[in-house]
């Protein structure tokens, strides 16, 4: 992963930052999605959770001056619950380490993403609860004859009920496909909650060629089907992979005419 970056390259990571910021992102997120003590540990990296973490934050709050958000990104630890890998203690502890070391760099929030596990996502929630900052819980959905279900078959009203009850802001869906398929889910997951609901849709699923992933949507292509996610119920529209800045210009012109509009992440 790129996260130990805030420490190696942090111009790097600022520069990209603020070209969302300058898009018109009036979210922007930390590059900290696999900064938790497991997905670091694979890269050796295990001690400098805390130092990666806060730089992280710390940067995207440098990049986001007095026009955007910074919410914290937290993703999955990549170790399965079910099948025993991990106790549910260690990974708690793993989650509240990350989580507090986002708050501590500044972050005005924290957004768990492409979660496909309820158990684990529900961990993470209690950990990054505990900062006191607001909270988007976000699942995956990806799988499923539908596309409608994350990598462990969980619905969309199924994880608006649950993450709704386990205390979360805001919930919402990312990644896994493109913006299109994410209108049903928008609209089922606006039914079985409350809350607001943040919805950041890849720029189509990639096709692999010359063993590189290509993302074939257009930003035009994805800001035509913004309207009807926003009429679905959305409160939060976003970019996940294969989006760009360019993504979030197009997307912010076409809102600009409703200036009570959504807010944009990225």
């Amino acid at each position: 992963g790129s996260d130990p970056w805030n420490l190696s390259h942090p111009e790097k990571v600022e520069a990209v930052a603020r070209s969302y910021v300058e898009a018109g992102s009036r979210i922007i997120l930390t590059n900290t999605f696999q900064a938790s003590r497991f997905p670091l540990e694979r890269q050796g990296l295990s001690d400098q959770v805390s130092e990666i973490n806060r730089a992280g934050a710390e940067i995207s709050k440098r990049a986001a001056g007095d026009k955007a958000f910074v919410f914290a990104s937290m993703g999955p630890s990549g170790k399965m619950l079910t099948m025993g890998e991990i106790a549910e203690e260690e990974l708690l502890s793993a989650f509240r380490e990350q989580a507090d070391a986002l708050a501590k760099g500044g972050a005005d929030g924290i957004v768990l993403e492409t979660m496909g596990d309820l158990a684990e996502i529900k961990i993470a929630l209690a950990a990054a609860k505990r900062t006191g900052l607001p909270v988007v819980a976000c699942m995956c959905f990806d799988s499923g004859k539908n596309k409608d279900r994350t990598l462990m078959g969980v619905t969309p009203e199924h994880a608006a009920e649950e993450l709704t009850d386990a205390g979360a802001d805001v919930v919402g869906a990312n990644c896994g496909q493109g913006i299109e398929g994410y209108i049903g889910i928008c609209e089922r997951l606006c039914q079985s909650t409350t809350l607001p609901v943040w919805i950041k849709a890849n720029a189509g699923l990639p096709v692999i060629e010359d063993g590189k992933a290509v993302y074939q949507t257009t930003a035009e292509q994805f800001a035509d089907s913004i309207p009807a996610v926003l009429e679905k119920g959305a409160s939060f529209i976003g970019g996940c992979c294969g989006t760009s800045p360019d993504f979030i210009r197009v997307v912010s012109g076409r809102l600009s005419d409703d200036r009570r509009g959504p807010h944009q992440t990225h």
